[in-house]
């Protein structure tokens, strides 16, 4: 019997975002502005998965994540794997999730929304896959979001 070889170089330290929908891949190279970063990265683009059918991979030597970074990941691409690698072991290993309450994360497209007229956080409330603005009560599906990074 053959081993399996792995598709995707290991890494001695570090993360690895594993379960991304495929057809998301570059939304979150873009978010995590991947192209900036002066680690090593490896992207898997395309892989077999059994849960998703394809699937992509990114491996990012030396880097963690913070919790914002974290929920920018989930309104983009919820339920993907996040594993924390040191000394070439997975010490951590958990699904992210969209938190219950994003702060200054999403933007409203609601033009009347007091966030788009003054200089203050957006706040919503996760709903399912929608996501409900605190101050005006706009509705926004999550596959239309954007982040309020994006307008930077």
């Amino acid at each position: 019997m053959k081993k399996k070889e792995l598709l995707v170089a290991a890494i001695e330290n570090g993360t690895v975002i594993d379960h991304i929908p495929s057809d998301r891949l570059f939304d979150v190279v873009r978010l995590l502005k991947i192209e900036s970063m002066t680690s090593a990265v490896t992207v898997g683009y395309n892989l077999k998965s059994q849960d998703l059918g394809l699937k992509s991979i990114i491996k990012i030597a030396d880097k963690y994540f913070t919790d914002e970074e974290l929920n920018q990941l989930a309104v983009v691409c919820p339920n993907l794997t996040l594993c924390i690698i040191r000394d070439y072991d997975i010490v951590e290993k958990h699904t992210v999730h969209l938190p219950e309450e994003l702060i200054g994360i999403v933007k409203c497209s609601n033009p009347k929304c007091i966030t788009n007229n003054e200089p203050m956080r957006t706040r919503f409330r996760s709903v399912g896959s929608q996501l409900v603005c605190h101050y005006c009560n706009h509705t926004e599906d999550l596959k239309n979001v954007k982040l309020v990074q994006e307008e930077n």
